[in-house]
């Protein structure tokens, strides 16, 4: 893996250098944009609006409009703007993991100590391991300053970027409407959780569509036909809620037996 990002942790006067590696990989099939006519590759170009001629890479700069006119950027100027914030992941305090809403969380990544941060670095882990918290803190990742919550998993560090609650939109027009609900049927929905509860282990679940899409593609390929998984729709004939409810614990039952 390469490294995205190199710097520092600092946690109190300890400074802890380490770099980051994503976390995550997409598993979905890398497709590609053709042209329906004769299956050409789809080519997305960096083009002057003014003169229609493209651009390179080298000669793309960024820049913010102030009073009608562009200030241009470097990378030099993001590093002067804040050099601590560019090179040191500030823990600025201790939270409670389960605190912080899923809601908030966005992109995951690995944190490996460079060698003179190694004892630090497990310092650092084993202090969250027992006192069961995160490391909430701030850093400058693609010209951007980023809330994260740094947290153990099994030897390494973890750190996952949050949002910041301005980026969260308000739920105000999402409209629920009113609906009443009985205590029995309270009780029986808890049943039915009961019943479908189990520990968490996310190796049970798989992408099973990109694993079908690609077996569909290979059959499509050598002119074969591919026969395609029959969709189960479960319908239910009563508009009773609690007929419903005692119809998906019944059936959860005949699957477990």
């Amino acid at each position: 893996m390469r490294s995205l990002w190199t710097g520092s942790i600092s946690f109190g006067l300890v400074n802890i250098p380490i770099k980051l590696y994503s976390a995550i990989e997409s598993s979905s099939l890398d497709l590609d944009m053709l042209d329906k006519k004769d299956q050409s590759n789809i080519q997305f170009k960096r083009v002057n609006e003014k003169t229609g001629k493209e651009v390179a890479w080298e000669n793309i700069v960024k820049g913010y409009k102030v009073d009608g006119q562009y200030v241009i950027l470097t990378e030099e100027d993001f590093k002067k703007a804040s050099p601590e914030k560019t090179k040191t992941i500030d823990i600025s305090e201790f939270v409670q993991i389960e605190e912080v809403p899923p809601i908030y969380y966005d992109a995951s990544y690995y944190i490996e100590p460079e060698k003179n941060g190694s004892k630090a670095y497990v310092l650092l882990r084993d202090a969250l391991i027992k006192s069961k918290k995160a490391a909430l803190g701030t850093f400058v990742l693609r010209s951007k300053e980023n809330l994260c919550l740094m947290s153990p998993s099994d030897k390494i560090l973890v750190l996952h970027k949050i949002r910041y609650a301005q980026e969260i939109r308000s739920s105000e027009d999402v409209k629920v409407p009113d609906a009443r609900v009985s205590p029995a049927e309270i009780q029986m929905a808890i049943k039915l959780i009961d019943q479908l509860t189990g520990k968490f282990d996310i190796e049970k679940y798989k992408d099973t569509y990109t694993e079908t899409l690609l077996k569909f593609i290979e059959a499509k390929a050598k002119g074969k036909k591919f026969t395609a998984p029959k969709m189960q729709v479960v319908h239910s004939d009563s508009k009773d809620l609690m007929a419903e409810l005692k119809a998906s614990l019944s059936q959860t039952k005949r699957k477990a037996s």
